[in-house]
């Protein structure tokens, strides 16, 4: 088996090496050794930090991405959570693509300011009342 020192995995994924301690202090991954004081992993730990990586981006907190993890490091992921966070997106995508259509809007509109366009107006009414 391959062991990478932590300076290896640091590189090689592009995470910080304060931040492969944290992972390891939650929970995310386990070192296989230690060379004296150098923490130690196995090749798999790349994968999990894939893993890490695509669940933060799709929006799962830490301790949701620790949950997806079982005892011996491989992904155990809920087809319910995902299928929620997939949902959370779609309205997300929704409300961007709406917000964006609006920006738009009020950057081409034709009224001598901003504050002279009607879109503008409801746009910032809207985010007053949120």
């Amino acid at each position: 088996m391959e062991i990478l020192d932590i300076g290896d995995v640091a590189h090689r994924s592009g995470t910080r090496p304060s931040t492969l301690r944290y992972y390891e202090e939650i929970g995310l991954i386990t070192p296989v050794a230690r060379r004296g004081l150098r923490r130690q992993y196995g090749p798999q730990v790349l994968m999990q930090l894939a893993l890490i990586s695509l669940g933060k981006t799709a929006g799962f907190s830490l301790s949701e991405i620790v949950s997806m993890f079982g005892q011996n490091g491989a992904p155990e992921l809920s087809r319910q959570a995902l299928h929620e966070r997939a949902d959370a997106l779609d309205e997300q995508i929704r409300n961007l693509t709406t917000l964006r259509r609006a920006l738009r809007h009020v950057a081409d509109c034709p009224a001598p300011s901003h504050m002279e366009c009607p879109k503008f107006r409801r746009i910032v009414r809207m985010a007053a009342r949120h």
